[in-house]
């Protein structure tokens, strides 16, 4: 049984890590797949891979957090597709310090990923969904729009050195309550995802310095080796998590098995904060 046959999604970050995963899955699942990264050629690698296998992509790089690029990317998806069924707002990093040391511009890089970026493509969405729901409505069909953002146990639970990240992650449930209540009568879901300890880029130990220039920022990625070790300690199921474990509550959410759950975050984290 395919879950999103026919559906199309578009999946920001998708060219690496948690995206990906997600991004290969429901074209595994018969979606037709909205490939997005900063880096045009890691995302044209990712759809490579969905196509090899079988799947449809289409790659729309750029940044979340340009301010004109979320409307470019619904846009575009709906041009060469003619719908739009799933949004996964999934595109994001880390940029830690403790207050006292962090700059207006790690605070607001934060935001504007996780959240202010997400709102943009949402908002950008609302201005087909809105007309389509309402032609549907009034011919008595029922066709169901999916929205699954991507938040984290920092942002529901709070984390020491991650002021800016919490913030951006708490704010997206926020905007994932809001408009679980906006857009039920839409027949819209909306709902999230909070990750615990996901092996990605961003909790790899960060002695390996690996650093990435994001929107004009060089980023050093990962956590402390013993932070890493102190965090695994503390999960029921004893291990941290993969990209492909951490895409299937995704999916869940995104097919019809979840169409009467709406407002929710599920936490996918091998039962930390349980």
């Amino acid at each position: 049984m395919k879950l999103v046959e026919g559906k199309v999604a578009i999946v920001t970050g998708s060219g690496r890590g948690i995206g990906r995963a997600v991004a290969e899955l429901f074209a595994a699942h018969g979606a037709r797949v909205v490939v997005n990264d900063l880096q045009e050629g890691v995302a044209e690698e990712a759809a490579a891979a969905i196509r090899a296998n079988g799947g449809e992509a289409l790659v729309v790089a750029g940044s979340i957090t340009d301010p004109k690029f979320p409307d470019r990317l619904v846009k575009t998806t709906v041009d060469r597709f003619k719908t739009l069924d799933v949004i996964v707002n999934n595109a994001g990093y880390t940029h830690d310090g403790v207050i006292h040391k962090m700059s207006d511009e790690q605070w607001y890089a934060m935001i504007d990923v996780h959240l202010t970026g997400p709102f943009r493509l949402l908002r950008a969405a609302s201005m087909y969904w809105r007309d389509w729901a309402k032609a549907e409505i009034a011919e008595g069909k029922q066709v169901m729009r999916k929205v699954v953002n991507v938040s984290s146990t920092s942002g529901v639970a709070g984390n020491a050195g991650q002021v800016n990240y919490s913030a951006g992650k708490m704010g997206i449930v926020g905007v994932t309550k809001t408009l679980a209540r906006e857009w039920g009568r839409l027949n819209v879901n909306v709902n999230a995802v909070a990750y615990g300890f996901i092996e990605t880029r961003l909790t790899a130990a960060k002695d390996q310095h690996v650093k990435e220039e994001v929107d004009g920022q060089l980023v050093e990625l990962g956590i402390p080796e013993e932070n890493r070790k102190r965090a695994k300690a503390m999960i029921p199921l004893g291990r941290s998590g993969s990209p492909e474990e951490a895409a299937g509550p995704v999916l869940f959410l995104a097919s019809p098995l979840a169409d009467y759950v709406t407002g929710h975050v599920v936490l996918v984290t091998g039962g930390s904060y349980m």
